[in-house]
């Protein structure tokens, strides 16, 4: 095995993916020199300053501009902007020999053959031997790019395809040089998954790869399928949405994001390259497409594609008129039928069962997708879970097509295809006839895929580094409710998985908690709070709150919010290490489950706040406690306490969100020295289970009880004049202020004349209160229902 460590990368071309690629590898702490060429003319600006080419700010100036716009953009390409300080920038004249000191190069410039081969040339007068060096590129043939180049060179040169942010997508493609060592290979597979946190997928030197291929295959089998089925594009966009599992931005809209001509631009590229392909005539461009490509309605870009925004209102395309209107409410008799089928991978055999236009349309997309990728095997792999792997990790689709494929059965999607015309590969037709009825198994723990030179099931390489609650849920799980259950992971390590609705907190959830606690402080050994949704939990049961307060059953609301903050103190205090690993969002009750945990591993997609502000009241379940108890923490004999405690109040009172598991150590969610960041989410229980392992062989021992050193009416007062002048100058409404002077009052331990250390009960019963008496507000009630109605915080 290739022992190398990669302590600093050269990344040459400095464009939206070259900026993107050097913060991502700035995210994982590696040092990055990010290069781009000489502008050959000055701006006006710098006419303005008498800057003449010579001078570095001039030679510097397109690196460091993109890399600012790059810093600048939303959604950030950077955990934490201070990441930013290890990217040098420079220029290919004045500093390519600098590249002689990285261990990986990295070419992303432009889609030009001559131009890449000309920066290899270069490349390689400074390239120390063994250098690992890789190419961007989104389909160029290996062969042509390292052609002419030395041994040592094309033993170390592949292709590493990162998709659209990288930062984001998790696909990350490694197509090696035919003269790549296979310890190359291998590393660059591995350093993929483990450091770079993505989803590695080997392909083979084809047209697009497996991912563009494939998808852009999909967009084009589409764009035929929408004129022949008389479908308009919101009609579209609802049946390829979230109902299948693929991103909210679906197909049209994802379309204007990416660009019109980027798409264009790999469809044209297949129709050249794959003459030979079955489905060739579907990479030619249809004739609205065309035109929409001569009027420049590119999407985003140009301010109009297939949606275009005028003044706050969001128009649509007429695909017949190609002129814009309002939008239409889509809606489907057949998607009616799925809205009670929680699991994504339960409605497919609904949604191709529809007697609708939907319903057709499924057939339709589905077969032409089930006949597309069996026939690409083994042309752009060799093992059909590579395919799923790449639509999922590069366009963010909960499942693959062979994994739809086995969701509807194979014989009927076998009978599907044969109704519209295809016939089942030769591979498939013997894997059915040799009694293999789906293309994957799970056995004990393992997920196994059909592999077809084999002719049998085959265990799939690199799960021993994960724990994967699918594989285990069925043959692991010791206890369950409706809301959650509890697998035992092994070594006496327990894992509690939420499955409410959106992982809501209510009370089977906490339920679930208590038990697992009480299971690992007399059976087992430890417990983890971790589920592999899209996101950890978006906070407790609202609709719960809501209809409680209505009803105006305080009483037992009083006894729930108690509940809640006695499972999370429970978290800190039980007898057993307790592990919470939280990814996507964590809002609220999430955030205060994960702030009382022994330890935090956390995704470093995580994005984590106490949000109830948003909603009218304060965080309930311990969460303003424990800010009151973290703003002391830590501080220095004459540090000023206030400050911290001001900072704290702020994050809450404007419901701060952290953009990423590091940006939460910043507001104080996480703490330094105790909780940790993992960048690949599929390893994240398996690291939380080794974390609790290690914590059990250390000798754990349970926490004694904490006091908290508040200010009393010191605090009190700087938190009522600023909430006061917020108020005055109609930063804040009313209903603002009183919520604001609740959190004050917790934060500040009440009105007490000195300033004191007290319990952390103290604390929540301060907080508890005051989350009751905000409860009964009739403005805060409307902005708990405004906020189940639209999903959006009302200002009353």
């Amino acid at each position: 095995m290739d022992k190398r460590h990669i302590k600093k990368v050269a990344i040459i071309g400095s464009g939206i993916m070259g900026s993107g690629i050097a913060c991502h590898f700035a995210n994982i702490g590696v040092e990055v020199l990010l290069l781009d060429i000489v502008p050959r003319e000055l701006t006006d600006s710098e006419k303005a300053k008498g800057l003449t080419l010579e001078h570095k700010n001039v030679r510097n100036r397109l690196v460091n501009d993109s890399l600012k716009a790059s810093l600048k953009s939303k959604p950030s390409p950077i955990y934490n902007q201070k990441f930013a300080d290890r990217i040098s920038t420079g220029n290919l004249e004045d500093d390519l020999h600098k590249i002689s000191e990285v261990d990986w190069i990295i070419e992303v410039v432009v889609e030009r053959l001559d131009i890449k081969q000309k920066v290899f040339e270069r490349v390689e007068k400074h390239r120390k031997p063994g250098t690992l060096i890789s190419s961007n590129t989104s389909g160029i043939p290996i062969h042509f790019m390292n052609k002419g180049r030395s041994e040592d060179f094309q033993q170390h040169f592949a292709v590493t395809h990162f998709f659209n942010p990288p930062r984001y997508l998790q696909l990350f493609e490694v197509i090696p040089g035919p003269n790549c060592k296979q310890e190359v290979t291998d590393f660059l597979m591995m350093y993929g998954e483990k450091f770079l946190g993505k989803t590695s997928v080997l392909a083979k030197d084809t047209p697009a790869f497996i991912g563009n291929r494939i998808g852009i295959f999909g967009i084009m089998s589409l764009f035929h399928q929408v004129k022949e089925l008389g479908l308009s594009v919101e009609e579209v966009d609802k049946l390829t949405g979230p109902v299948i599992g693929r991103p909210k931005s679906a197909t049209f809209r994802t379309v204007d994001v990416v660009g019109l001509d980027t798409l264009v631009h790999v469809a044209n590229g297949i129709y050249e390259n794959c003459p030979k392909d079955e489905a060739h005539d579907l990479f030619k461009l249809p004739d609205f497409i065309d035109t929409m490509m001569k009027n420049k309605m590119l999407g985003s870009k140009t301010k109009k594609g297939f949606y275009k925004k005028e003044g706050k209102e969001i128009l649509t395309l007429d695909l017949d008129t190609l002129e814009y209107r309002q939008k239409k409410r889509a809606k489907f008799a057949t998607l009616e039928l799925t809205k009670t089928v929680d699991k994504v991978i339960d409605r497919f055999k609904i949604l191709v069962n529809g007697k609708d236009k939907a319903g057709e349309f499924y057939r339709k997309n589905f077969t032409a997708m089930f006949a597309y990728v069996q026939n690409r095997i083994p042309e752009i792999s060799d093992e059909l879970f590579r395919i799923d792997d790449a639509m999922k990790a590069g366009f963010g689709w909960e499942h693959g097509p062979f994994q739809i494929w086995d969701a509807i059965g194979v014989e009927k999607g076998i009978e599907l295809m044969k109704s519209e015309g295809f016939e089942p590969a030769k591979w498939v037709s013997e894997m059915v006839a040799s009694g293999n009825t789906s293309f994957y198994t799970v056995k004990e723990g393992s997920k196994y895929y059909y592999d077809i030179s084999a002719k049998k099931q085959t265990k799939i390489p690199g799960q021993d580094s994960f724990i994967i609650l699918d594989n285990i849920r069925e043959a692991q799980t010791i206890w369950k409710n409706s809301d959650a259950s509890i697998q035992h992971l092994g070594d006496g390590v327990l894992n509690v998985e939420f499955q409410s609705k959106m992982n809501t907190l209510g009370s089977g959830v906490l339920q679930a908690i208590n038990k697992g606690i009480d299971l690992a402080e007399s059976e087992y050994d430890a417990v983890i709070l971790g589920n592999q949704d899209a996101n950890f939990t978006v906070g407790a049961n609202l609709a719960m709150i809501f209809m409680m307060a209505v009803e105006q059953e305080y009483d037992e609301l009083n006894y729930a919010v108690k509940y809640f903050q006695d499972t999370v103190m429970r978290l800190r205090y039980s007898s057993c290490p307790t592990i919470v690993a939280p990814h996507g969002m964590t809002l609220g009750g999430g955030c205060e489950l994960s702030l009382h945990a022994d330890k935090v591993v956390a995704a470093a997609e995580t994005y984590i706040g106490l949000v109830e502000f948003g909603v009218g009241i304060i965080p309930g379940g311990a969460g303003s406690k424990e800010m009151a108890l973290r703003a002391t923490e830590g501080l220095l004999k004459d540090d000023v306490k206030l400050n911290k405690l001001r900072d704290y109040f702020i994050n809450v009172a404007m419901a701060k969100v952290a953009t990423s598991a590091y940006e939460a150590f910043d507001l104080g969610f996480f703490k330094k020295h105790k909780d940790s960041v993992v960048v690949n989410k599929n390893r994240q229980i398996a690291t939380a289970k080794r974390h609790a392992i290690q914590m059990l062989e250390d000798g754990y021992t349970q926490p004694t009880p904490k006091k908290a050193y508040v200010m009393g009416q010191q605090a009190l007062g700087m938190f009522l004049v600023g909430t006061d002048s917020l108020e005055k100058g109609r930063y804040a409404s009313e209903h603002d202020k009183k919520i604001a002077n609740k959190l004050g009052y917790v934060l500040a331990g009440g009105d007490l004349s000195e300033p004191t250390y007290v319990s952390e009960r103290y604390l929540l019963d301060l907080e508890r209160e005051a989350f009751m008496s905000l409860i009964t507000e009739r403005k805060t009630l409307e902005r708990i229902e405004h906020m189940l109605k639209t999903g959006k915080p009302l200002r009353n």
